[in-house]
């Protein structure tokens, strides 16, 4: 089948190009006015079209808790946010510290179809932080990420040995920077607002002391190191000083820690409880300072969907993450309006590249994974695709949403289909 998207803007590396464009047979053949006829004409006036984005961290949560999402319903929630790849995080039942796991993973993401689902893998097995998970079936495997997320490797013994190792083959390590010990017991940020809810407080140096700590080992083993879900100025700081210094570091923010600080949490609604946690306002600031000028390099929503009768408790007993899939892209608009080149660089380039993944601009010949995001439409998330609803941004307005998502030259999502 063929498709033409009509009356948009083609998004490239220096800024918009109004343009419409033809694709057929999974690929796009052209870009520009006149175009041959298509068995199938959309209207995208006013839209930006681009490639489509890539979520390096989200929580699938199968093989072992389904309830809470599956590959396809996390897929399907991928679609609607305007994603076409997703990295898969390996805390799953049981972990996905071997091969087998790993493909299974991968077959699942291409049995469903929606968008392409590359699986992590952890750094340990069984995410114990003990003993090396299987690095080189894992390799073999396609998995080029490895992660204990969910948890810091406080062993700085066992993380160098796996830095060692995936500096040879050429692996990303990526850490949930978290000290054990300084965040025992707590549920929220370590500030003013923990102070008047009297609730037990987890400290930005918690995550800061983490990262100071492995970026002396990505010294010493020139390993790729990868901040996951930063929140703290302090590691901005920390990560805009090893970028200068040559060390080859990147890092994520979510959508949350871009869009809310600690007094959410004054609801006491559990829907504000993720790790890391929300912070100060003057956090915020600086996250968003350092997505715009690249200190950190993508956006990753670290989607962590919970049932409802999971997150239907009090504050201190809930699990912690929020959905976000759906929302990330309409969210980062919203929060920081950033130029269309830089936006989806954040959103799409950035972490292709992280992950070694042959997904680039728009162009003539180039495989059709695209999304039409639309900055100015205002819209309010109720109704979600994913199984779970804990989404902070449930009744809120937020301007820009994904309204056409093309996978391989096929629709998977379209709003109002």
């Amino acid at each position: 089948m063929s498709l033409i998207l009509t009356g948009g803007s083609v998004v490239g590396p220096d800024g918009l190009q109004a343009a419409d464009v033809r694709i057929e047979d999974g690929h796009i053949t052209h870009i520009g006015t006149d175009l041959p006829d298509a068995d199938r004409t959309v209207d995208v006036s006013g839209a930006w079209i681009g490639p489509g984005f890539v979520d390096v961290h989200v929580h699938l949560r199968e093989p072992g808790q389904e309830w809470k999402e599956d590959i396809a319903s996390g897929a399907a929630a991928a679609a609607a946010g305007g994603f076409t790849h997703v990295v898969a995080m390996p805390n799953t039942d049981p972990a996905i510290d071997s091969g087998h796991l790993a493909r299974y993973v991968t077959d699942r993401g291409r049995d469903v179809g929606l968008v392409d689902v590359i699986p992590a893998g952890t750094i340990t097995l069984g995410r114990a932080g003990q003993k090396l998970a299987h690095l080189d079936d894992l390799w073999s495997a396609g998995v080029r990420l490895f992660t204990d997320d969910g948890d810091a490797v406080a062993d700085a013994g066992v993380l160098r040995r796996a830095m060692e190792y995936l500096a040879e083959i050429g692996g990303v390590l990526a850490q949930h920077a978290e000290d054990p010990g300084l965040a025992r017991g707590g549920h929220m940020h370590e500030g003013s607002v923990s102070s008047v809810l009297g609730m037990a407080g987890l400290p930005a140096l918690a995550e800061e002391i983490i990262v100071a700590r492995d970026l002396e080992l990505v010294r010493l083993t020139g390993c790729r190191y990868h901040v996951q879900h930063v929140s703290t100025a302090g590691t901005v700081a920390l990560v805009r000083r090893a970028k200068a210094e040559g060390l080859p570091v990147t890092a994520e923010v979510a959508p949350h820690h871009l869009a809310f600080d600690h007094s959410l949490v004054e609801s006491m609604n559990p829907v504000a409880k993720m790790y890391p946690p929300l912070r100060t306002a003057a956090d915020v600031e600086a996250l968003q300072a350092a997505l715009a000028d690249g200190t950190i390099d993508c956006v990753a929503t670290d989607h962590a969907p919970h049932s409802d009768h999971e997150k239907d408790v009090p504050f201190e007993e809930a699990p912690r993450g929020v959905t976000g899939l759906e929302t990330a892209a309409a969210a980062v608009h919203s929060e920081l309006g950033l130029e269309p080149a830089t936006f989806f660089d954040r959103m799409a380039i950035a972490p292709a590249r992280l992950i070694g993944l042959e997904h680039g601009w728009p162009e003539v010949g180039g495989r059709a994974d695209l999304v039409v995001f639309h900055p100015n439409v205002e819209w309010t998330p109720d109704v979600f695709r994913s199984k779970s609803s804990n989404s902070p941004w449930t009744g809120r307005k937020l301007r820009g949403r994904p309204m056409l998502t093309m996978y391989g030259g096929r629709v998977t999502h379209e709003v109002g289909e």
